[in-house]
């Protein structure tokens, strides 16, 4: 499967599930605002996605993927992978229940740390322990689906893994409508919290069964042994633990900015949270999709030496990422206002939470490129069985974000702590570039840079639009359903016709590629 066809997949479903995402936090915002009960649910919601992210995603598939590729595609075929799976399983299950019950009962003392602005406001440290703990089984589902989905994407598989999100979202709307219905008018919104984390495990449980389901269907056949330390598990061990620490400055900032954020005024968890969900569309729809389809084709060309291939695959990863995420990143700083508006303004959260929530967006949203190229860079050091590096650069670009946290918040606050994420993402960004080019595993070719020129220019001319277009649909923007359906439907409708449209006259896309992709497409058919 093509890379662009593999990214297509994906992102398509990664798309369906921030959709349905977007759906969940905008029903949050209307139950429960920006009070108590929403500050201690996304703390609790945080931490066991923050380790998702960082060990059963970003960790576990940088060092699975590359082994089982090598074995499915290796002399062993698929038994061989088989057996490799069922090894790693028998070890990974009871360190995930130990590792799972052992936060159970330190749960005090890790939210103490994590939220220690919470412990001197009545209620909201124990209510946030209590949620934690209710969540945090979800980590123990959520790390078996990423090893189902490890073993569907590298037999080029990716759809069950990418749909299995939208389940997540589907099980916590159901958890907000439910608890909801629960409160009554006039309740108390800790009951919603409640039901909500309830909601997360339940749906850890959901994605499970649901990647089980497609796994068994592929034919893969996976037992329980008794546990045992094979040397390929030993060598799995060797990856992953210092590609915990690796696995991206964004996700391990974010336990940084947790501890900031929790320290500011009431409401400013929730302003982060919903500022976020923002970003993660483009985020998750783009470099989720480009990193995990990389990934095992990276791996692949490497282990037969095909160093052409590889540049390839690497090049015409950043040449996308860039096409979609740099307009995006103008558009929403840009629109920042307007789209928290239109989403999210109702109920319990109003105009003034509105306001401080776009101007985190604005901010975060400055570092969406290299969000995404810190997910397309990182694959090339993880098919060279190569972890340390990124641990290297995360460690430097965390130092220097928890510096500028320190400057930035007491100058911005909230805002602050978004640009801080920002900019110490760029600087991971382009330390792993700089490595990568020094050590001769990939170089930017000229024409990659005069495409990648073009295509901010192209973003330029969108913005041009935009800030005309803007103040001319302000009435609009809090109006009735169908008026900010209609306002927002404009602002992205002229921006991506201004952008594709000024990227396609000035040559911003490479126009011999797509020519040769029809020419393919028509040979297959």
């Amino acid at each position: 499967m093509s890379l662009i066809r593999s990214t297509s997949v994906i992102g398509g479903l990664t798309l369906v599930s921030r959709i349905a995402g977007f759906a969940r936090d905008m029903l949050l915002s209307r139950i429960l605002g920006a009070g108590l009960a929403a500050d201690a649910f996304f703390v609790a919601f945080r931490l066991p996605n923050l380790f998702r992210r960082l060990f059963a995603e970003g960790a576990f598939s940088a060092a699975y993927v590359p082994m089982f590729s090598q074995r499915l595609h290796g002399d062993g075929g698929l038994s061989e992978a088989e057996r490799f799976t069922e090894d790693v399983l028998s070890v990974f299950v009871p360190i995930l229940i130990l590792f799972t019950a052992v936060f159970e009962i330190i749960m005090p003392g890790f939210v103490w740390l994590m939220a220690a602005g919470y412990r001197d406001e009545p209620g909201k440290f124990q209510l946030t322990v209590e949620l934690t703990r209710i969540a945090f089984p979800y980590l123990f589902f959520i790390s078996l689906v990423s090893l189902l989905t490890g073993v569907l994407n590298s037999m080029s598989k990716f759809a069950a893994g990418a749909a299995a999100p939208i389940f997540f979202n589907l099980t916590l709307i159901s958890g907000a409508l439910i608890g909801a219905w629960l409160r009554g008018p006039g309740g108390d919104d800790i009951v919603v919290a409640r039901v909500m984390a309830v909601a997360i495990t339940v749906s850890g449980i959901v994605q499970f069964v649901w990647l089980w389901f497609w796994t068994k269907r592929t034919g893969f056949k996976l037992q329980m042994r008794r546990p045992r330390l094979t040397p390929e598990v030993r060598e799995l061990g060797r990856i992953f633990l210092p590609a915990t620490f690796g696995a991206g400055i964004y996700q391990l900032s974010q336990f940084v900015d947790t501890f900031f954020a929790t320290q500011l005024p009431q409401g400013s968890m929730a302003y982060l949270n919903y500022a976020d969900r923002l970003n993660q569309m483009p985020l998750g729809v783009i470099g989720i999709a480009l990193g995990t389809a990389i990934l095992p084709t990276l791996a692949r060309h490497i282990s037969t030496n095909d160093q052409e291939q590889a540049w390839r695959v690497q090049s015409n990863a950043i040449e996308l990422a860039m096409l979609l995420t740099v307009p995006a990143a103008f558009a929403l700083a840009i629109c920042a206002g307007p789209l928290v508006s239109a989403f999210y303004v109702g109920g319990r959260f109003t105009a003034e939470d509105a306001a401080i929530t776009a101007g985190v967006v604005a901010a975060l949203v400055g570092g969406l490129p290299a969000y995404v190229l810190v997910k397309v860079l990182t694959p090339g050091f993880y098919a060279r069985k190569d972890t340390k590096t990124p641990v290297k650069t995360a460690a430097i670009a965390l130092a220097f974000n928890i510096v500028l946290n320190i400057v930035l918040i007491a100058r911005f606050g909230i805002t602050g702590l978004a640009f801080a994420t920002a900019i110490s993402s760029w600087l991971n960004t382009f330390m792993l570039y700089g490595i990568l080019h020094h050590r001769g595993h990939y170089r930017i070719n000229p024409g990659l840079w005069q495409r990648l020129f073009r295509q901010l220019l192209a973003a330029l001319a969108m913005a041009g639009a935009l800030l005309w277009l803007k103040p001319h649909l302000a009435d609009h923007y809090a109006g009735g359903v169908i008026e900010r359906i209609a306002a927002i439907g404009a602002l992205v409708a002229v921006g991506l016709i201004i952008y594709f449209g000024v990227a396609w006259a000035i040559g911003a896309v490479d126009k011999d590629r797509l020519q040769m992709l029809k020419r393919r497409r028509k040979k297959e058919a």
